[in-house]
């Protein structure tokens, strides 16, 4: 069926120890598995080395980033992470460069990626309840988790990755409904996978 790499990208905080996202990763590995795909899971918060973390996004057609929705963007050890595998890619192992040329240097910015034809899947976590997205009178101004996440999309299609649907676990601190969205993470991995 093909390659999924898995990333956690949870950060231990005694108030968040992770059970929940590890949780969501287990379901995806039986899930896929099921599936008839090789998964092979990381996470960066317990380290990394470099080299091996660009063969594994080389050997992925897809990579299914799991991870918490930390203060609006993704836990710091994963944009460590980011920081030294993706800045390392630039070589041509997940992009050329930022795409442009000495010959049109103005032009064609982030268009570099060398993982044409590799998907990538967000699963996110998060505090926030479902109604304060997309909703123009409430905290996110009618904007959608997908908005919220523009930055991470852009990392992935600066890499020439093509998006999935993204998965949201809502309200997981205060109102948590975990069955619940364990049975939506299953069929949202059968809709897509």
């Amino acid at each position: 069926m093909g390659n999924v790499l898995i990333i956690n990208a949870h950060q231990y905080y005694p108030f968040a120890e992770g059970n929940f996202n590890q949780a969501l990763i287990s379901i995806a590995e039986k899930h896929l598995k099921a599936k008839g795909y090789t998964i092979k899971t990381v996470k960066p918060s317990e380290g990394y080395d470099v080299d091996e973390a660009l063969e594994n996004h080389n050997w992925a057609d897809v990579v299914l980033l799991q991870s918490p929705v930390n203060w609006m963007g993704v836990p710091w050890s994963f944009k460590k992470y980011m920081d030294d595998v993706y800045t390392a890619g630039m070589g041509g192992a997940m992009c050329n460069g930022d795409g442009r040329s000495e010959d049109a240097p103005k032009k064609n910015y982030g268009r570099g990626g060398t993982l044409t034809g590799t998907k990538y899947m967000l699963s996110l976590t998060a505090n926030a309840p479902a109604e304060s997205f997309n909703d123009p009178t409430e905290f996110f101004e009618g904007k959608g988790v997908d908005d919220l996440m523009f930055p991470m999309h852009m990392n992935f299609k600066f890499f020439d990755m093509t998006p999935m649907p993204t998965f949201m676990a809502y309200d997981v601190m205060k109102n948590a409904e975990p069955e619940k969205d364990f049975e939506r993470f299953e069929e949202h991995l059968d809709k897509n996978f």
